[in-house]
């Protein structure tokens, strides 16, 4: 079988034959979303950058690629048109079903890679499948997105670069450069202070949409970022195989 390649677009193109000649037993599942990201980024940014990771992963590694989830939890950004979301339980289900699914066909584990931080509920997820039949994890971790951050020298914390910043613009950059809007350069905007966000969604604390710096971004950056998730992506699939081999999992204590 020829090398696996990233997708052109969100979309995995394999066959029926190309998803069992692959040497892997693990899954990936892009999880999105479809909500606003200012006026410089598109709806699906998520699911773009969701699909990114894991068509760069998935060139990298033995894995099977599945197609994204588009629409997740972002009630958060209700007040912005075009924003779509899906309750948690809704969520929570979709995946449930999806690795049900999977294991009936023989796949031995699921790797949700998540491009949207309000999906909590993929946690509980994640949670829940442990011992209970087919191994999960959740990917990439907040460790996995600041090391990728450091490997690329974006400058802007993560706390501050919360929606549509700097490392957001600088993946689709690199990814999808037409698809990132002028005006980017001139969007830069700071909240730091948004411990209600929760309860009141993200209107109170900006105008735009933006919470981050997008000035910064650069297609290097993003290229950078996403260097650095395919070589951390390695640790976490030799837990997930060890777990479904009934094995130890790579540096635990016994």
């Amino acid at each position: 079988m020829d090398t696996p390649r990233p997708p052109a677009g969100p979309l995995p193109t394999d066959t029926t034959a190309d998803w069992a000649d692959r040497p892997g037993q693990v899954a990936l599942l892009p999880v999105g979303s479809f909500e606003q990201h200012g006026p410089h980024l598109p709806l699906t940014t998520d699911t773009v950058i969701a699909s990114a990771v894991a068509g760069e992963i998935a060139a990298a590694h033995p894995v099977r690629l599945l197609p994204p989830l588009t629409f997740s939890c972002s009630q958060e950004h209700a007040a912005w048109p075009g924003t779509v979301s899906l309750s948690a339980p809704t969520l929570h289900a979709v995946v449930a079903d999806i690795a049900r699914s999977l294991a009936a066909a023989g796949t031995r584990g699921l790797v949700l890679v998540n491009g949207h931080g309000g999906n909590y509920v993929l946690r509980n997820a994640v949670q829940e499948s442990a011992g209970c039949g087919l191994p999960m994890a959740l990917f990439p971790g907040s460790a996995d997105w600041g090391a990728a951050s450091e490997h690329a020298g974006v400058e802007t914390s993560a706390h501050s670069d919360m929606h549509a910043g700097e490392l957001e613009t600088s993946i689709l950059l690199h990814t999808h450069p037409e698809l990132v809007r002028p005006g980017y350069a001139s969007a830069d905007h700071l909240a730091d202070d948004r411990r209600h966000l929760l309860t009141l969604g993200m209107a109170p604390y900006t105008a735009s949409g933006v919470i981050g710096r997008p000035s910064l971004g650069t297609a290097a950056k993003g290229a950078r970022v996403l260097d650095s998730l395919v070589t951390s992506f390695a640790d976490c699939l030799a837990v997930v195989e060890a777990q479904s081999a009934g094995g130890r999992t790579p540096g635990a204590e016994r």
